[in-house]
């Protein structure tokens, strides 16, 4: 009787959130209210974190922004704050540092308030073939990518478990869910970030029953210096994101509690047949959407920067 009355609850409510799901693809999720929330955006000197802290700030949220870029990061404070009256605080911290990590948290929990929505956005690329990636750059990449997460969640996440209250937000991107050639410590990292941000999620929703909110974002290329040099074959198919859309689909997101965004939306199907389909059939695929030539540029552009480095330090 068990088993009946658990497969019945089961189908139930599988049958419920599925309409609801359907239900919410054509009509959205009413966004929710940020005022006075505190928001916390790593790698706010530039870029993705800068648009998405002007956005919150917008929208009456109190900013903290992280950045190990002194100057950029107090450059997003000064245009938050010559567009509106905001509260904003701007930290020097190295997300690469656990213990970094750790001091200025204890200093913005100190000085500003507890976290309420924490968006581990800091990010880094090497771009270079696996066999020319320095184990250095390697380590760097996942202690960024990957590692900083567990830090700040560990920092910030027992005050939102005791109120019962917040929003994990992690940047992963579509190199967290396929491998992409050219980017293999990038690709792992990011599949490490999204692997975390996930089984967090099931484990504050399954095990703890806590209201505090996951969003995990797995966006394509978007057009920022970080990937410089890339390119697509079919930009009507496959776009390069332009950061305003992206930061814009991110809020969106975030306002609307989803648990996953990925941008575009064509990436779904991608995803999709990527599963069902055969491996010489998947290479087919990449071919065709060009991903065997879009970070080629890239990739040259940090050879050539290597040279230029090495040329540069015997010559000193």
């Amino acid at each position: 009787m068990n088993v009946v009355l658990d497969t019945s609850l089961f189908l139930g409510k599988f049958l419920y959130y599925f309409l609801e799901s359907l239900f919410y693809m054509i009509i959205p999720k009413k966004k929710k209210d940020v005022t006075g929330e505190i928001v916390l955006v790593t790698g706010a000197a530039s870029g993705l974190g800068r648009l998405l802290a002007i956005k919150f700030a917008s929208l009456g949220a109190i900013l903290v922004l992280w950045d190990i870029n002194e100057e950029g990061n107090m450059e997003t404070c000064r245009m938050i704050k010559e567009k509106r009256d905001a509260k904003v605080f701007a930290y020097t911290c190295d997300c690469s540092n656990r213990q970094d990590v750790y001091r200025v948290a204890d200093q913005v929990k100190k000085e500003v308030g507890n976290v309420t929505i924490l968006i581990n956005n800091a990010g880094v690329v090497t771009g270079r073939e696996f066999l020319q990636t320095p184990d250095h750059m390697v380590e760097r990449s996942f202690l960024i990518n990957a590692m900083s997460h567990f830090w700040t969640c560990k920092a910030f996440l027992p005050a939102m478990l005791e109120a019962n209250h917040g929003h994990l937000v992690c940047i992963s991107s579509l190199a967290g869910v396929t491998g992409i050639n050219g980017l293999s410590d990038y690709c792992a990292s990011k599949f490490a970030a999204y692997g975390f941000a996930e089984s967090l999620h099931f484990e504050l929703r399954l095990l703890r029953k806590s209201k505090v909110k996951t969003t995990i974002v797995c966006p394509y290329f978007i057009k920022t210096g970080m990937f410089e040099g890339c390119s697509t074959k079919y930009p009507l198919l496959l776009p390069m994101l332009k950061q305003e859309y992206a930061a814009q689909s991110i809020l969106n997101a975030i306002l609307e509690e989803q648990l996953y965004l990925i941008i575009p939306r064509f990436l779904h199907i991608a995803l999709f047949l990527k599963q069902i389909i055969s491996p010489n059939m998947m290479i087919t695929m990449a071919e065709y959407l060009g991903m065997d030539t879009s970070l080629a540029s890239f990739i040259e552009q940090q050879k050539s920067e290597d040279v230029q480095t090495k040329t540069e330090r015997k010559q000193q």
